[in-house]
């Protein structure tokens, strides 16, 4: 684990995340990525080289969160690894809160983040489900 200081930084840093992702703000969640990006699952992988990538790849996630009535997403801190003086690791799994105040269980994460004068920001995404 990191200095409280440098989780406060994480924390929020997903908090920011998450708002920009529950209320389609697509400007916000391109502005959490450095770039060059990629993003790895399963089925699928996908990289992006500019802010309008990002964006585009995450058109589609703004109306499935609407359609399951999601208003908040928090993210819980299941390992946070230090792997060099810029670069972090995380463990991430999203709780989601629908608008009945429902807490849905989310999906897994492992987010590599290099943190630079500006703050951390995401360059590779893993769905570890």
């Amino acid at each position: 684990m990191q200095a409280p200081s440098d989780l406060a930084l994480l924390s929020e840093f997903f908090d920011r995340y998450g708002v920009a992702l529950t209320t389609g703000d697509i400007a916000a969640v391109a502005g959490c990525y450095a770039l060059p990006g990629m993003v790895v699952a399963d089925s699928y992988s996908f990289t992006f080289t500019s802010p309008a990538a990002v964006a585009l790849s995450f058109l589609g996630a703004a109306p499935t969160y609407r359609d399951q009535r999601i208003i908040a997403a928090n993210a819980e801190f299941l390992d946070v690894r230090q792997l060099s003086e810029a670069l972090t690791l995380v463990a991430v799994e999203w709780e989601y809160l629908d608008s009945d105040g429902q807490a849905l269980t989310g999906e897994r994460f492992h987010y590599l983040l290099p943190t630079d004068s500006s703050g951390p920001r995401i360059t590779t995404v893993v769905a570890t489900h």
